[in-house]
């Protein structure tokens, strides 16, 4: 299974990575295929390490004489569910990336689908302290099939959630601007360093204030490829007055 899976995700993490582009059926020399398989195993094996060492432990526990089953198995439960979730967003963004999952037979309308996403994340919002708020014209529509435009959004909330501290408000947007539909999420929370910014859709990584956060890592990058498979583009920047962290999808309406 991991060689249909590699054969699939094309490329490897990195900037070196992100500036190439992926035909999709082209076929990869065999050093190429090389160096794909040992990044790739290296970069999913240290994802893997936390939870399978947590994991571990957790069992460990459960021999001692004043062990709480009940409590271990939830957590067990937890570092499972962190694993899989791991699993399905490689095979989703080796989806993506090699054309296997269509991505734009149609636009969707905005709007309820980031009421949808925000009516779903509020009650964790409110215990992380995040205000989440609906700011989108109900007439834009974003060239992306509706799952695959509420998967974009998810991630765009998500990654609030992992870097945000303390109380935050967070914005979805959507609206016209000039030829262009823009689809963005914001926040005034306390945001990402600087030199940090180009590089948060990149595979696995993760910045110095969200490195204990739970997560695939692979959240921005997912939303990069949608997006851009779908002929738009998407940008890190500062939030609005500085604060922040805005996260900018663009397509040609």
């Amino acid at each position: 299974m991991l060689t249909t899976i590699l054969r699939r995700f094309r490329r490897p993490a990195g900037p070196e990575a992100e500036r190439e582009p992926v035909v999709a059926g082209e076929p990869a020399g065999e050093e190429d295929f090389r160096k794909l398989r040992v990044g790739f195993t290296a970069a999913v094996s240290h994802e893997l390490r936390t939870p399978l060492a947590r994991l571990l432990a957790l069992l460990d526990s459960a021999d001692l004489p004043d062990a709480d089953l009940r409590e271990l198995i939830v957590r067990a439960r937890e570092e499972v569910e962190r694993m899989s979730e791991l699993v399905d967003d490689v095979l989703f963004l080796s989806e993506v990336e090699t054309g296997h999952e269509v991505v734009s037979l149609q636009g969707t309308q905005l709007l309820p689908v980031l009421e949808e996403v925000a009516a779903a994340s509020r009650e964790r919002a409110e215990r992380a302290g995040i205000t989440i708020a609906v700011v989108a014209s109900p007439d834009v529509l974003v060239p992306l099939r509706p799952r695959l435009l509420r998967t974009v959004v998810e991630n765009l909330v998500e990654n609030v959630f992992r870097h945000a501290r303390g109380a935050t408000r967070c914005t979805l947007g959507g609206r016209r601007e000039g030829g262009l539909v823009l689809l963005s999420v914001s926040d005034n929370g306390v945001g990402i360093a600087e030199d940090e910014l180009p590089r948060v859709f990149e595979r696995f990584y993760r910045g110095d204030a969200s490195r204990s956060s739970r997560g695939s890592g692979l959240g921005l990058a997912i939303v990069k490829h949608v997006v851009t498979a779908a002929g738009g583009d998407v940008e890190a920047r500062r939030g609005p007055g500085g604060l922040g962290v805005e996260i900018r999808c663009t397509f040609r309406s």
